[in-house]
């Protein structure tokens, strides 16, 4: 009986180490989202985890804008060996998976294709290491059962201190086991098969500062025409190239455009095209300074947020249509918002502030009406952006988790003054953006 109650004890405790367990960072058995803008529309790529190589990779474009049917070229290659593999994917807000065969872990590159664009973004294949736990606990499970069975026959042969000495081993054998299911929670897990090499460095880890620089190809765009943001990042200690940047909310980079009076915004995820090297095509309307913050993490290390600026020429410029009376980038992309990605005036909706008039230091709810339901976007059903009157201030919150079509955002706006702000969140078939501004009071004790 002692022996059956251990045995169903050890079942117990096996299944509930069996439970998975949830993770806010890429890792084995768990997807990789990286969100990226190309082809004049914002796509996230998912990567599904694998669980042995070698073996099948899926991969899945999610279109989070209108589009129809755009094809995307796939092409993976491994970092170690350059063996290469090519498919293709078709952007939809459900997406079919194309699969790709990999041979190996560690370090690959994902080179994406479409609308004349490309982006390659490198990424790891990880594949859970077999525990040597996983041997002792089996095998004192089938040790005690061939000892087990072994004193049975043995007592029946009339040899009681020989199958005492079996079942006592059996015993042991069973207690092994459970030890170890017991206490390997409590080992910490080792690296799986393809992770990176563990970073050593001074007392306190992380990783230099990033520095960037910021131009437009061509160096002076004009107002109306179609331009590349080039972003470069360089190493603030040693000035080389910074290629280890990590998923920070579903992108390698979460890039803010917006004029210097608040008129224009982008939320836009650049294309690594080089190492260190990040770009999109962008277009803006009307001549002047406009603003650029680029969120990012590097690998080992914590977030940045990095602020540039450039300029606009010539007078404000209207796109040319084609026949059947849209612009270009409209016939593409089918979008009812204006080239801002922004809602029209009729259909906004207005954010409800609480307090209606924000008190600086002391956190504020806002809280805006979606118009349908919405699905998840860089990992969270909402984005509240932040910007001050002069552009040295953003900020950058998510949305609450909210039931139902009622987004809610808590902030803390740092000083009293005026403040630009834009709320997004996606549907079944595009980003909506709601702009506003929000006055923001001294505290009494400044008045």
């Amino acid at each position: 009986m002692r022996l059956a109650g251990l045995l169903a004890l050890a079942a117990v405790l096996v299944l509930a180490a069996a439970a998975p367990a949830a993770a806010h960072t890429v890792s084995a058995g768990a997807d990789l989202r990286i969100a990226q803008t190309i082809a004049g529309t914002e796509l996230t790529v998912v990567v599904k985890s694998t669980s042995r190589v070698p073996g099948p990779l899926r991969i899945g474009i999610i279109a989070y804008q209108p589009v129809t049917g755009l094809p995307v070229a796939l092409e993976v290659r491994s970092a170690e060996d350059g063996r290469a593999v090519t498919g293709q994917a078709v952007a939809a807000p459900d997406p079919r998976y194309a699969e790709l065969r990999v041979e190996r872990t560690g370090p690959h590159v994902l080179t994406l294709r479409a609308g004349g664009e490309s982006s390659a973004v490198p990424f790891r294949v990880l594949v859970e290491r077999g525990s040597g736990a996983e041997l002792l606990i089996y095998g004192g499970f089938f040790a005690a059962g061939v000892l087990l069975v072994g004193g049975l026959l043995t007592g029946a042969t009339a040899r009681p201190g020989r199958a005492m000495a079996l079942a006592a081993g059996a015993a042991a054998g069973v207690t092994v086991a459970v030890m170890v299911i017991v206490f390997e929670p409590l080992v910490p897990a080792g690296p799986p098969d393809g992770a990176a090499p563990a970073v050593t460095g001074p007392a306190g880890g992380g990783r230099p500062y990033v520095q960037e620089r910021v131009e437009t190809v061509p160096a002076r765009p004009a107002a109306g025409e179609e331009f590349t943001l080039r972003v470069d990042l360089v190493d603030g200690s040693t000035g080389r190239p910074v290629d280890d940047l990590t998923a920070h909310h579903e992108a390698l980079a979460h890039l803010i455009v917006t004029s210097q009076d608040g008129s224009y915004f982008r939320h836009v995820h650049p294309l690594r095209t080089a190492p260190g090297r990040l770009e999109v095509r962008l277009r803006a309307d009307r001549p002047g300074r406009y603003l650029t913050h680029t969120e990012l993490e590097r690998e080992d290390s914590g977030g940045q947020l990095l602020a540039a600026a450039f300029d606009v020429g010539g007078a404000a410029a209207e796109r040319p249509e084609d026949a059947t009376g849209k612009r270009p980038e409209d016939a593409t992309a089918g979008r009812p918002e204006d080239e801002a990605g922004t809602l029209p005036d009729g259909a906004r909706g207005t954010p409800v502030l609480r307090p209606a008039v924000p008190v600086a230091g002391r956190p504020a709810t806002i809280e805006l009406d979606a118009t349908g339901p919405v699905r998840p976007w860089l990992g969270m059903t909402g984005h509240l952006i932040v910007r001050d009157g002069d552009g040295g201030f953003l900020g950058h919150v998510h949305e609450l988790g909210s039931a139902g079509g009622r987004l809610r955002f808590t902030f803390s706006f740092p000083a009293p003054g005026r403040y630009l702000a834009w709320a997004q969140y996606a549907l079944a078939d595009r980003i909506l953006t709601v702009p506003f501004t929000v006055e923001v009071a001294a505290p009494e004790s400044l008045r």
